[in-house]
C-alpha cells in the first residue's frame, strides 16, 4: 500500500487510547465539520466495550473506525479516512480490523448506517457483504436518509 508521494509503506490498524481524542476530533472536523466534537471523543475512547482503531502515517492520523458490541451484534459507528488519504485502500482496511475483532468478541452480525447519496461508501460496503435492510428518513442533519446496513458475520466472510 502507499500513500501519494510517499512510495510503497507499511499501515497498520492500532487501537486508540484516550489520549488520541485530540488527533480523532481534529480528524473528524476534517471529514465531517458537524461531527463529534471533543468531549465526545473523548467519551468514545474511554467506554469500555468499543473499539475504536486508527491508521497512524509518520505522526499524523489518517484513519479511524469505531464500533461496539451490543450483545451479538456488532454496531460499526464511524470509519473516516482523510481527504488527501482515500482511495487507497484505508476505509476497508479499518472495516475489516473492525469485523474482525468483533466476530472474536462473539460478534455473529453486524451493521452501519451510511447516507443515501454516499455513494462511495454504499460500494465499499457492498463489497464487504452489507446489504440495505432498511432507511431512516431525514435521519442527517442536512436531511438526507440513512440506509441500514447489515450483514452476517462468519469465519468465511473479511
Amino acid at each position: 500500500m502507499s500513500i501519494e508521494g510517499a512510495g510503497p509503506i507499511e499501515l497498520s490498524t492500532q487501537r486508540l487510547a484516550p489520549d488520541d481524542a485530540g488527533a480523532c476530533h481534529e480528524l473528524d472536523q476534517l471529514c465531517r465539520p458537524q461531527g463529534w466534537d471533543l468531549p465526545q471523543w473523548s467519551q468514545e475512547l474511554e467506554a469500555s466495550g468499543r473499539c475504536v482503531l486508527g491508521v497512524i502515517h509518520g505522526c499524523e492520523l489518517v484513519a479511524v473506525g469505531s464500533s461496539w458490541l451490543i450483545l451479538d451484534e456488532l454496531q460499526i459507528l464511524l470509519v473516516l479516512v482523510h481527504p488527501g488519504h482515500r482511495r487507497i485502500g484505508l476505509a476497508s482496511m479499518v472495516l475489516y480490523e473492525l469485523i474482525r475483532d468483533g466476530r472474536e468478541r462473539g460478534a455473529s452480525a453486524a451493521s452501519l448506517e451510511v447516507a443515501a447519496g454516499n455513494t462511495a461508501a454504499l460500494g465499499l460496503y457492498d463489497s464487504l457483504g452489507f446489504r440495505s435492510t432498511g432507511r431512516r428518513r431525514g435521519y442527517y442533519r442536512d436531511g438526507q436518509d440513512a440506509l441500514i446496513q447489515w450483514r452476517q458475520l462468519d469465519d468465511t466472510t473479511g
